[in-house]
């Protein structure tokens, strides 16, 4: 499976961050140890929400769609709550 994933900061809620991984588990702790530059300065982080996808290019496409202004919207709206 291949998981297009939300995390917040704990510590700074207005910290947002999505991203793909095909070991969710592995990939969490890996932004919450500061292995990733992107968010090691907002650790630590939680899950928010997370979609599976069996078809790599398929989790690829939506991870892309979240991250254009029309899917920015979507996930405020929908995935963020």
């Amino acid at each position: 499976m291949h998981y297009v994933y939300l995390i917040r900061s704990k510590l700074f809620p207005e910290q947002t961050y999505i991203g793909l991984a095909s070991d969710l588990q592995k990939r969490l702790a890996a932004h919450n140890s500061g292995q990733s530059s992107h968010t090691k300065k907002y650790k630590p982080w939680e899950l928010v929400t997370y979609i599976g996808f069996v078809k790599e290019e398929k989790a690829v496409a939506f991870e892309k769609y979240l991250k254009s202004g029309s899917g920015r919207a979507f996930a405020r709206k929908r995935l963020w709550s």
